[in-house]
């Protein structure tokens, strides 16, 4: 429990990507499979992931 309070907000930004990253694969995607990313939903989701930790982890303070 402690470990989700301590990162509760990185955990939330990895969620909301992942959800993010898969909504855009199944609304948008790459319909011919040569893109990299979007070609795969796993790609896709993974990506959305790892970029929407990274951007709510950037409005933690530091300590």
């Amino acid at each position: 429990m402690k470990f989700i309070l301590k990162y509760k907000l990185s955990l939330l930004g990895l969620v909301i990507g992942a959800v993010g990253g898969f909504a855009y694969y199944y609304f948008v995607g790459c319909k011919s499979g040569t893109c990299a990313i979007t070609s795969q939903p796993l790609n896709s989701t993974a990506y959305g992931a790892l970029m929407g930790t990274l951007l709510f982890t950037s409005f933690r303070k530091s300590s």
